[in-house]
């Protein structure tokens, strides 16, 4: 069966931060294991659609009642709407976040998703980072002194990155799940990255090379 990756979905998510991600998960093209990954979207109720911030109409295969750690391979936190509000409508998301960290099951937030994982404490001893350091201090959170001013940043199970950097964002969740070879991932990057066509073959090359 496919490791499954739970994208969460909701009214107003930012669709694009983790279409690179998502994509390069769902097609088996140049993976190290060809088959062995699916994306399962994940909303507040099961088969209750949502709109996306660019108008997409999604379906949610699961409900957020419905996902356990056990049987995750990774939850992926997008931004968008009411992530900062006092009273967020995340907060089922966020305390599912806390039980995937807990139990050592990797999560990876961009955007707003940070600094709603901030509000509940959860960046508090962990390294981060986010849109801005004073967008995260803007929640009140006690994790400043692990902010990193970086696009990216990978610790403690925890993969965050500003709302800049979804390209950064899908190489690192992508790094930690093992999707790629080494080769194969750095050739994907740079091709996206530089808009280069050459790397595509070098994608191509190091891929049949890892095959052999």
């Amino acid at each position: 069966m496919p490791q499954t990756v739970h994208l969460y979905v909701f009214d107003g998510f930012a669709d694009w931060e983790a279409a690179f991600a998502v994509a390069g998960i769902q097609q088996p093209k140049f993976q190290r294991r060809p088959g062995q990954w699916q994306v399962r979207t994940v909303g507040p109720w099961r088969h209750a659609p949502v709109r996306s911030a660019g108008g997409l109409t999604v379906v949610p295969d699961l409900g957020l009642d419905q996902i356990r750690p056990a049987d995750s391979a990774m939850l992926i936190l997008p931004g968008g709407d009411g992530w900062e509000d006092n009273d967020s409508a995340h907060m089922w998301a966020i305390n599912k976040a806390g039980d995937f960290l807990d139990q050592g099951v990797p999560v990876a937030a961009i955007c707003g998703a940070t600094a709603g994982l901030a509000k509940a404490g959860l960046l508090d001893d962990r390294n981060h980072t986010s849109n801005a350091q004073a967008y995260l201090n803007g929640t009140g959170y006690d994790g400043s002194a692990f902010y990193r001013n970086e696009p990216v940043v990978v610790g403690s199970g925890l993969i965050t990155a500003g709302g800049m950097a979804p390209l950064e964002f899908a190489r690192a969740i992508f790094s930690e799940l093992g999707i790629y070879d080494d080769d194969v991932l750095e050739a994907w990057y740079q091709l996206y990255k530089t808009g280069q066509p050459a790397w595509y073959a070098r994608m191509q090359q190091a891929a049949e090379g890892a095959e052999v």
